[in-house]
């Protein structure tokens, strides 16, 4: 089939890769225009252009998605399919051009946690597996009928990295699954219970703040669930520090905040138990 694809980050550059190894055909990539980044302000640009223009894939940067000039440009490509994943909120103008339809890769067990962070808040909120959808595109968010599911297990150690990562190829291999399935004319929908929906906003720098009034536990996965990016992070003495590894310590008693150091240890006192850093950086 032909196909556009459309993503930015890190994130979406396996699936890219397995669909041009592939039988199908990309004809074509839209991502985020470049940026001037850094003290030099030196141009960069984003992972899925870098890979498209190593791999000869010609791309479209639109500032707008509704700019007429850049809908007609996609018509013009005559593209059976558009694949999404991990790109911005696309119009009604953009997602209805294909004959058979835009679905896009999802990094939760559809209906939990739509929205932009779905991996974070999974290891945020301690949860023991999470998983990827793909789904057809509506006008509302991450609502669209679902075609395949993977489950994924979370280990106690993950940290975003690392599941960012695992998550990335096995959602890969489902992008290439559901194109070969919509492709044989075999694909089944199952649509979204909205009344078990869950909500992962965005990350902000109060989500990253860490509040010693929690339990050991709790902030231990807040801490896993930023790192190593953004970062999760405490001021003491009018200093910020980014911690980006720790363990429950249940051996010593401390109060909130209260913090105990020797030459090997760094522990801090919380709600419920006390939180061993391991990693941490002024």
């Amino acid at each position: 089939m032909n196909i556009v694809f459309f993503g930015t980050p890190d994130f979406a550059v396996p699936p890219l890769k397995i669909l041009m190894e592939s039988k199908h055909n990309v004809k074509a990539v839209v991502t985020a225009p470049d940026k001037e980044r850094g003290r030099g302000q030196k141009v960069t640009f984003t992972p899925i252009k870098k890979f498209a223009v190593e791999n000869h894939i010609p791309v479209l940067q639109p500032e707008k998605l509704k700019d007429e000039n850049f809908v007609e440009q996609l018509k013009k490509i005559n593209a059976d399919l558009f694949i999404i994943v991990a790109f911005r909120i696309l119009p009604v103008s953009v997602f209805t051009i294909p004959a058979k339809g835009s679905f896009n890769l999802h990094g939760s067990l559809l209906p939990k946690y739509r929205g932009a962070a779905p991996i974070q808040w999974a290891l945020i909120n301690g949860d023991e597996k999470t998983g990827l959808t793909t789904f057809f595109l509506k006008e509302k968010v991450d609502t669209g009928n679902m075609l395949l599911q993977k489950e994924i297990l979370i280990d106690e150690l993950d940290n975003f990295q690392t599941l960012h990562d695992e998550m990335s190829e096995e959602g890969a291999q489902l992008v290439l699954q559901t194109v070969d399935l919509i492709e044989s004319g075999n694909a089944k929908v199952q649509s979204q219970d909205d009344s078990i929906a869950t909500k992962a906003p965005k990350i902000t720098k109060e989500t990253c703040k860490i509040d010693w009034n929690k339990s050991a536990k709790e902030i231990y996965n807040l801490v896993r669930g930023l790192s190593p990016v953004p970062g999760a992070f405490f001021d003491y003495f009018e200093k910020k520090y980014k911690v980006y590894k720790t363990k429950v310590n249940s051996e010593i008693s401390l109060e909130p905040g209260e913090i105990y150091e020797n030459k090997d240890q760094l522990i801090i006192g919380c709600k419920i138990e006390a939180l061993e850093i391991l990693e941490i950086q002024p």
